[in-house]
């Protein structure tokens, strides 16, 4: 096997790999980058209907990771509704992503029935991509029960959205938000909140 056959077996490869991504920027730009190593291999082959399909391929993730990446801060994409704690949809998203919820968040239990608790739901369109969970702790405080993003769009961290329109908070006499300690990988610092000890605090 000469290197030009393992620069197409590498292609082949990134290409079969980014359909098996759950996350849909990740899968866009994997398969950006075996389809760019395909038109170089059938290129030099002289493969001209593969380089065609390739370079049309490649336009495509192109346009489709401009619109991610231009689109994953803005307001106008997402939607954050407030629901009921005891709403039967809420239920639903909850029990379909139960097990990825329970990989993230190990020690979370939700209670529907326990007071002064709060829930939203994070909408792109018509598909629902996040669930934030608080709990209102009566001193004008809420603290973050869960924060969950669903695998398509775990890379564009879309629950920014119930922080950054502060008045679906405030409208609920919040006036600071804290979140649980030592979480991982946390996203805050990128969203205004401050480090506190374990936690990240923010003010509204």
């Amino acid at each position: 096997m000469n290197w030009l056959e393992v620069v197409g077996w590498v292609g082949s490869a990134l290409l079969v790999w980014s359909l098996l991504q759950t996350g849909i920027l990740r899968l866009r730009a994997l398969n950006l980058v075996g389809c760019l190593i395909l038109i170089g291999y059938n290129g030099a082959l002289r493969v001209w209907p593969m380089v065609g399909l390739n370079v049309v391929l490649a336009v495509i993730n192109i346009v489709y990771l401009y619109r991610l990446l231009t689109t994953r801060h803005d307001e106008r994409e997402y939607e954050v509704v407030r629901v009921g704690v005891t709403d039967e949809f809420l239920a639903h998203t909850m029990r379909v992503h139960g097990a990825d919820i329970a990989r993230f968040n190990p020690g979370f239990r939700w209670d529907p029935a326990a007071p002064d608790r709060a829930a939203f739901l994070v909408a792109r369109g018509d598909e629902v991509v996040g669930v934030m969970l608080v709990h209102l702790l009566g001193d004008g405080t809420a603290r973050v029960e869960l924060d969950y993003v669903t695998r398509r769009y775990r890379d564009l961290t879309p629950g920014e959205f119930v922080y950054r329109r502060s008045g679906l908070l405030a409208g609920l006499g919040v006036r600071r938000v804290t979140t649980p300690p030592g979480m991982v990988a946390p996203y805050y610092g990128r969203l205004g909140f401050r480090r506190d000890g374990d936690a990240y605090v923010l003010t509204l």
